[in-house]
């Protein structure tokens, strides 16, 4: 199992390490684990948390009721 640090994941999101630490205090963002007193995200469970947040617009998170139609679209 992957696994990616607090820095590693602020960089692949380009926002700063700062951020997560808010996240995780206000129980937003991936699910984490502290091993040891060190913080990692498991790589399924932050690949999770960004398929969770795709918009296909400003109005909110694609539904899994759109995903079906344009599933059934592509058809």
């Amino acid at each position: 199992m992957q696994h990616l640090d607090q820095k590693t994941l602020a960089e692949r999101w380009l926002i700063s390490p700062r951020t997560l630490e808010q996240w995780r205090w206000q129980g937003r963002g991936p699910q984490y684990l502290k091993i040891g007193g060190r913080v990692v995200y498991r790589l399924s469970d932050i690949e999770s948390f960004e398929a969770a947040s795709l918009h296909a617009n400003t109005v909110g998170p694609i539904s899994e009721a759109a995903d079906d139609a344009a599933d059934n679209d592509a058809r």
